[in-house]
């Protein structure tokens, strides 16, 4: 199982602050096109992606136990 995280504008979307997904040894990408579809989002493509607290690319795989945030684009000012 791994424990997915939404934060800000993804969290809204999504209508959860977090899900369990049961997936293992799959990429970051391949958990982004699942969660994208399962959840209705509309994209994932911008999103900065955290496994365990370490920020990843696409190609990170992901295993049983692993915690992955979504944390979209955020703008200041």
């Amino acid at each position: 199982m791994i424990n997915v995280l939404f934060f800000a504008a993804i969290r809204e979307e999504a209508g959860v602050e977090q899900v369990t997904v049961d997936k293992q040894d799959i990429t970051v990408k391949e958990l982004k096109e699942y969660v994208q579809k399962t959840y209705k989002l509309s994209s994932l493509k911008q999103t900065m992606t955290a496994v365990n607290e370490e920020f990843v690319t696409d190609e990170e795989t992901i295993g049983t136990g692993d915690t992955v945030a979504f944390i979209p684009p955020v703008s200041g000012g």
